[in-house]
């Protein structure tokens, strides 16, 4: 009896030590109390209680405020460790949407680890405060984004005719210089994308320039040629308060990413839509082959390095990235992701993109063939090899333009290639709209040089010379590179459908003559070490024979 009597007092002191503690864990030596113990005001200490930012319209309710107390409503003024600073200067007001639906996180957590949602099982972990500024992709869709060379050019352009003498860019310019009489009162530019900008100015500022006698209308501004000015409202509309993450969008605009990848219903299929590709869940990612901690980050990052190490099977070629590159997509990644807010919530260019279908690239020449063509055909339209993958062709070679007519290059984009990488982008849902097409066709001649050919024959397949003959030739000219039966190669696939329909009989004996320059495709009038001219009637058999296929491919 004495016994048990021990043994119940010695768990009663137990348990009571236990609750002892926890009591002091919880009033005493959490995190949060003792930051808001540190913290004060002018007027004396904050008062120390949980604070939290609640909206119910997006269901968030949000707790980060109990350690980041200088970012909770009306307490902007506290005074302590940098965690209790204030917010960086946004549009927002996080009180109105509260912290998660930015940051991502755990909301209603009071831990550090727990709240920032690095603990097992939590879905949504926070985004590392380095990509802080892709959270503005939950709620956002920026439009109108170029490809990076037609961004750097907008900017250099700003520069160079003194835009940034009286106007503010993202956090540059609008300063008052030596001499000057008084600073000019301008608009800060850095979210003209966003908000909106006159579209007269150049008109309003010419004319200020040329009744100005003196002061900053005189000496800073200039006529712009029409073409610079183009360009500068380019670079204006993806001003949208977040250069980094625009820069980022840029380059993912530049690789030709699109190609492969839809973003927002747009883009090609070879590759996993990558929508919504910022939400995924790090509990289920394999991250055997990626060094370092097991973060969505990382995974990225080695992912973009080398794709088939970290997908086994992955189709996707290294494309020999640098680091800060690697870094600004794995920064744009992090942004690709959707919130489910109520439509009210909506800013102006998601609702201008979801309902009224604006397109997130610009569709300037430049920035379609970058978003949509460069991974494949190259950033200059050079063609492309991977290892493992049939070689690209060069769509800018001089000699391609000199016999591709401009309606076979619309035909080649809107049909694409059955069987091969090259989609259907006319027919294709999430593909390339008429008018883009025709502005891809237009770049692609202005780019690879010359005029289009000369006047075709009225009839298209004109060619009349014996197939058999043709077959011959062929089989030991033609083969070795484009297959016995055109399939394709090392060259181009021959016998497919789409080709044999899109080009004439005059495209193909020319491209037997010619040949293209830079490629392993030699032209086969004029005789070489390893083949004898051809004549013009062989050439012709050899377009006969290709013709059989249209009828048994």
């Amino acid at each position: 009896m004495n016994k048990n009597k021990y043994l119940l007092l010695v768990s009663s002191l137990g348990v009571l030590v236990l609750l002892i503690a926890a009591a002091v864990q919880e009033n005493v030596l959490k995190d949060w109390r003792r930051i808001q113990k540190s913290a004060r005001t002018e007027g004396g200490p904050i008062p120390v209680h949980l604070r939290q930012v609640v909206v119910p319209a997006l269901k968030a309710a949000d707790r980060c405020v109990s350690c980041h107390v200088g970012m909770a409503p009306g307490e902007q003024g506290v005074i302590g460790p940098p965690v209790t600073a204030a917010h960086k200067p946004v549009v927002h007001d996080p009180a109105d949407y509260g912290c998660t639906v930015c940051h991502a996180g755990q909301g209603r957590a009071t831990e550090k680890a727990d709240a920032h949602g690095e603990v097992h099982f939590w879905p949504e972990p926070m985004i590392p405060l380095r990509y802080a500024y892709a959270g503005c992709g939950s709620c956002h869709t920026h439009i109108r984004v170029p490809d990076r060379a037609t961004l750097g050019r907008g900017q250099k352009l700003v520069e160079r005719y003194d835009c940034l003498a009286c106007h503010r860019i993202d956090g540059r310019g609008g300063t008052i210089r030596p001499g000057a009489a008084v600073a000019v009162e301008a608009p800060d530019l850095s979210r003209a994308g966003a908000s909106g900008y006159d579209a007269g100015w150049y008109a309003s500022h010419l004319q200020k320039h040329q009744t100005a006698q003196t002061g900053a209308w005189r000496t800073s501004f200039a006529p712009i040629q029409d073409d610079d000015r183009r360009a500068i409202e380019v670079y204006l509309s993806s001003r949208v308060g977040a250069p980094e993450l625009v820069e980022a969008k840029a380059l993912f605009h530049s690789l030709g990413c699109r190609g492969c990848h839809k973003v927002g219903g747009v883009g090609g299929d070879d590759g996993p839509d990558l929508t919504r590709v910022g939400e995924n869940d790090p509990g289920r990612i394999d991250f055997s082959a990626v060094p370092g901690a097991p973060t969505l980050a990382n995974w990225f990052a080695e992912h973009f390095r080398s794709p088939a190490k970290v997908v086994p099977g992955s189709q996707m070629p290294a494309l020999g990235l640098t680091e800060p590159q690697i870094d600004l997509l794995t920064f744009y990644m992090f942004s690709l992701r959707r919130s489910e807010y109520p439509e009210s919530y909506w800013p102006k260019d998601r609702v201008r993109a979801e309902r009224f279908g604006e397109r997130e690239f610009s569709t300037d020449g430049p920035t379609l063939y970058a978003t949509f063509c460069a991974a494949c055909h190259g950033p200059a339209g050079e063609g492309m090899r991977y290892p493992g993958m049939p070689a690209f062709p060069a769509v800018m070679n001089p000699d391609f333009l000199a016999v591709a007519t401009d309606d076979f290059l619309r035909a080649s984009i809107h049909r694409g290639r059955p069987g091969r990488r090259m989609p259907a982008w006319g027919e294709k849902e999430g593909g390339l709209r008429p008018e883009e097409i025709d502005t891809l066709v237009k770049y692609l001649r202005r780019s690879g040089g010359g005029e289009p050919p000369a006047t075709r024959p009225a009839e298209p397949r004109w060619v009349k010379a014996d197939p058999a003959d043709g077959r011959r030739l062929y089989d030991a000219y033609c083969a070795g590179c484009h297959g016995t039966r055109g399939q394709g190669a090392e060259g181009t696939a021959l016998s497919n459908p789409v080709f044999l329909a899109t080009a004439d009989d005059t495209y193909l004996v020319e491209t037997v003559s010619r040949g293209r320059r830079g490629t392993s495709m030699e032209g086969f009038s004029y005789s070489s070490p390893v083949h004898p001219a051809l004549t013009r009637a062989e050439i012709e058999a050899i377009v006969a024979y290709i013709r059989t296929w249209e009828k048994t491919p």
